[in-house]
């Protein structure tokens, strides 16, 4: 067994043929014997890490074969796989790569198509949490594994909640126990500048609160023919975030941005809660924080509506190596395999069950001690905060966050930017000829 990894240089040096157009040999050759699975992703350093070890573990259970992992930054990631596609040579395409959002590649038919392997080797997509592989299918196959799944829980710094006397969190908690806590944990001095607020939730993450009270961005996530943004349920659910951030409940989204980011000011003290996915952990493990979590609130009369999204392992549809690519992808999304390493890491909340309730994931002897909030939003989770068409990115960077965003810097009022909102994606919806 030989461990391959290549360089940023090494991949530069790939790229730079694939764009012209020449043949290529594969950086190393193998051994007698051996196959080489080139796997892609991005990630920092420390995640890297991770992802060598998850290929030194596969390699050590099949000799035979190599795994080769192509990294790069976020910033350069997508440039250089679309430019790797782009030479068509099987050679130094990746077998296996991460990908968001898997829908728009798959209708660029860059992806291959993993039902029809899935079908014959009756693959378990029941393990999945619910709705979740909804975000890597294109015309009702699936085209990739979502590595873990982005729910949000209400993460709580237990100090600042005992100097003040607030109780913690629970599953009881409403919108109402959510506002009141926020108040009373905020620090605002006699000129009005706050020291702490009680919340700290990126802009981005809206459509949690829109989708918890019954609303909808669109009426159909797959071949939408209105935008539904407009609705009651709908910007009653962007009233309520708007409200924590005017009051000073919570950090306006400009202010969190500036400040690094909810992490940083969780950590410094500078918010009492955040409302994030499980790829905190580790950081706030790490700085050995007195903290716990809990499930989000929800409206009176709301339901809990947890992410069903998150970037899949998917195999490219020009791979000269399918077979063997598609062996190491079902060892990747197993509980005794790839996603038990990832979740044993702290990095991720996997994306089966199975390994959720496993002790990889519920191990006592880990902070947060509330870990059973995941589960309970994993149970809920729940499609809408996107949509799954190929123009969906097109559609949102153009009409809905522009929008969307104004509310956060109060230049427009929840109900006139979801109007606003409505009126740019109906007429896109309608010039673009959907439903389809």
């Amino acid at each position: 067994m030989r461990t391959r990894f290549l360089t940023v240089l090494a991949l530069l040096g790939v790229l730079a043929i694939a764009v012209t157009g020449c043949a290529a040999a594969p950086p190393d050759a193998a051994a007698p014997g051996e196959t080489v699975v080139t796997w892609a992703m991005w990630g920092s350093p420390a995640e890297l890490a991770t992802h060598q070890s998850v290929a030194d573990a596969y390699m050590a259970e099949n000799p035979d074969v190599i795994i080769e992992i192509l990294s790069e930054p976020w910033g350069d990631y997508f440039t250089k796989m679309q430019a790797l596609w782009a030479g068509g040579d099987g050679s130094v395409i990746p077998d296996i790569l991460f990908l968001w959002p898997t829908p728009s590649y798959a209708a660029e038919g860059v992806l291959e198509n993993l039902q029809p392997y899935i079908d014959r080797d009756g693959y378990n997509l029941d393990d999945y949490w619910p709705d979740l592989l909804e975000s890597a299918k294109y015309d009702g196959d699936v085209y990739g594994f979502p590595r873990d799944i982005g729910l949000e829980v209400l993460y709580y710094n237990k100090d600042v909640f005992d100097e003040v006397g607030v109780p913690y969190p629970d599953e009881t908690w409403t919108w109402a126990d959510l506002e009141s806590a926020a108040n009373q944990l905020k620090v605002v001095d006699d000129t009005g500048r706050v020291s702490r607020y009680g919340l700290g939730m990126e802009g981005g993450k809206y459509m949690l609160w829109v989708l918890q009270n019954h609303g909808a961005l669109l009426d159909d996530y797959r071949n939408p023919s209105t935008c539904t943004l407009d609705q009651p349920e709908a910007v009653q659910g962007l009233e309520f975030f708007a409200n924590l951030m005017a009051t000073n409940a919570a950090m306006t989204s400009d202010n969190l941005n500036q400040a690094g980011g909810d992490a940083a000011v969780f950590q410094a003290g500078q918010v009492a809660m955040i409302i994030q996915n499980a790829s905190r952990v580790s950081a706030f493990n790490a700085a050995e924080m007195n903290y716990d979590v809990s499930v989000v609130p929800i409206p009176d009369g709301g339901r809990r509506a947890a992410s069903a999204g998150g970037a899949a392992w998917t195999m490219s549809a020009g791979s000269d190596n399918k077979e063997d690519a598609w062996h190491f992808l079902q060892w990747l999304q197993s509980t005794n395999g790839g996603q038990r390493i990832y979740t044993a890491s702290g990095e991720i909340f996997p994306a089966l069950q199975s390994t959720a309730m496993s002790d990889a994931f519920l191990n006592p002897d880990n902070p947060p001690a509330n870990r059973q909030a995941f589960l309970t939003e994993g149970l809920n989770a729940t499609v809408g905060r996107f949509g799954y068409f190929p123009e969906w990115g097109y559609l949102s960077g153009n009409f809905v966050s522009p929008h969307i965003n104004q509310i956060w810097t109060g230049d427009l009022t929840p109900a006139d930017a979801a109007a606003a909102v409505c009126e740019g994606v109906n007429q896109y919806l309608q010039d673009e000829g959907f439903p389809k």
